[in-house]
């Protein structure tokens, strides 16, 4: 690991030692900090987070580090420097930095908020403003800690993936009381709130991002900007591509998938060489490369395989993921794809499957307006070998609610032109009904978004850029007025007055 930040060896193991004494106990913490002071005149970042990696070495687990990190921190604090980073528009981690910097504009607020008249209603809005740290946490975790990883570099992603954790349970405890109507309870959390934030984005440009500009390379960080977009960004507006690579191009990206899978068929002898219109004998019938991806692309349902190494290898591309994923995640141990807290569950099915006690687990989650089905299944060769695991997701709330048969097609355009020659009709002037959903509306009208949240606060969820992806997607107007406690008709009505005012038509 130290081939790529370059550091003093001997250094490093003066710095380990002295901590490593401290978290066994051999010293208290005050020997510790006179031992780190007369010893160095500077720590860097780099070296700091180095000899975190170390730790790991000496018997000192995970959990036991993580609970203790503050301290250990506090140990190097009076010596650590950092670097000041100047990065360009676009570079990772000057996105990352910005969305710091918006977070903390919604600290102020909170700061400021709290010692006014308490209005329910407001103090929502500025939680769904934080609530979004979920983004800049889930591109940190499956694009920034993916390339630390790659290089050996795991201690400091774990730890920090455990404390991001900690900051969203606070936030949901805090916005709980909030919901609940429990006023003093959930104002006496804000200063908590602030602070646990703040402590977090401090590490983060304190120790993980000069240490991530020191052990990644730019080509590295140019492939890492393609996947930023797939999760999304936390309060600021996307940001322009890096190294000159349109991020938009969705051809360029498709080449590229079908490259790797070309590539991957070679490597494992396959085939020796293939155009992307030459058919492949697949198990029943005869795909292209360039069918192949259009297929996995187009499925209503999420899969994700990791083979018997336990390492993340595919993942389908489709447009309604319902959990985020990028690139990051390939090639990837899959317990390093998962908080702490779930990985033991992880590594108890792949036992279970590898061993051959267990051929498949299933899951549901409750997520509000969406209901989740989750299933594992062992992937076994001919020969019933165990070869990984394929993991198959899918949103079934619409299909929980059907009853009866269906036997006739029926189109929901052809709907539309039997009722829409009645100019007269509100509902359909713009073709607007009740199943027509939310993403295409959006993307017709994009100011209906604003006039939306305008309506009814219980549409907050439009606000959050993961939760409206997944939404824009499935949900339709009449899920949407279930959700705000309208009439569908009566929606309809104001959204169609919306876009005649718009176009002047009123």
């Amino acid at each position: 690991m130290n081939k790529y930040l370059e550091l003093d060896d001997k250094k490093i193991e003066k710095i380990t030692n002295i901590l490593i004494n401290y978290l066994k106990g051999n010293i208290n913490h005050q020997q510790a900090k006179e031992k780190i002071n007369s010893s160095f005149d500077r720590i860097t970042v780099q070296e700091f987070a180095l000899c975190e990696q170390y730790i790991g070495n000496y018997e000192i687990n995970d959990d036991d580090l993580t609970k203790r990190i503050e301290e250990v921190i506090s140990i190097v604090e009076d010596i650590l420097v950092t670097n000041e980073l100047e990065l360009e528009e676009g570079h990772p981690i000057n996105t990352y930095l910005e969305e710091v910097k918006a977070i903390r504009k919604v600290l102020e607020e909170i700061e400021i908020m709290k010692n006014e008249k308490f209005i329910k209603n407001k103090w929502l809005e500025i939680y769904d403003k934080l609530l979004e740290i979920k983004t800049h946490f889930s591109r940190k975790q499956n694009q920034l800690f993916p390339a630390f990883e790659k290089k050996g570099f795991d201690k400091p992603s774990k730890i920090m993936w455990t404390l991001d954790d900690v900051v969203e349970d606070k936030i949901k405890q805090s916005l709980k009381h909030l919901k609940n109507d429990e006023e003093e309870k959930f104002l006496n959390m804000q200063d908590e709130v602030i602070d646990i934030v703040e402590d977090m984005m401090q590490k983060e440009e304190d120790v993980l991002y000069p240490t991530a500009i020191d052990m990644i390379s730019d080509e590295e960080f140019i492939e890492m900007r393609k996947g930023d977009d797939e999760i999304g960004y936390a309060l600021i507006d996307t940001p322009p591509s890096y190294g000159n690579i349109n991020n938009k191009n969705e051809t360029n990206t498709n080449k590229e998938l079908l490259n790797d899978l070309k590539d991957l068929l070679i490597k494992h002898g396959s085939l020796k060489n293939i155009e992307n219109d030459k058919a492949l004998d697949v198990s029943q019938g005869k795909l292209t490369l360039e069918q192949i991806n259009l297929i996995f692309k187009h499925m209503q349902v999420d899969l994700s395989y990791v083979d018997e190494n336990e390492i993340s290898k595919f993942y389908t591309d489709t447009k309604h993921r319902i959990f985020p994923r990028s690139p990051g995640v390939i090639n990837r141990k899959v317990q390093n794809c998962h908080p702490k807290e779930s990985v033991e569950m992880v590594e108890e099915i792949i036992r279970a499957f590898r061993e051959g006690e267990q051929d498949e687990a299933e899951f549901w989650i409750d997520m509000g307006d969406k209901f989740i089905y989750i299933i594992y299944n062992a992937v076994r060769d001919e020969k019933g070998k165990f070869r990984g695991v394929l993991e198959m997701m899918q949103d079934v709330t619409r299909i929980r609610k059907l009853e009866g048969s269906k036997r006739l097609i029926s189109w929901e355009n052809t709907k539309r032109e039997e009722v829409t020659n009645d100019k007269n009709d509100k509902s359909n002037r713009y073709n607007i009904s009740s199943e027509m959903i939310i993403g295409d509306l959006i993307e017709e009208y994009p100011y209906i978004k604003d006039f939306l949240l305008n309506i009814s606060p219980k549409f907050e969820k439009l606000k959050n850029p993961i939760l409206f992806k997944t939404m824009s997607k499935m949900a339709t107007l009449e899920m949407i007025s279930k959700r705000g406690n309208l009439d569908t008709d009566e929606l309809i009505s104001k959204i169609v007055d919306r876009i005649d005012k718009e176009k002047g038509n009123e």
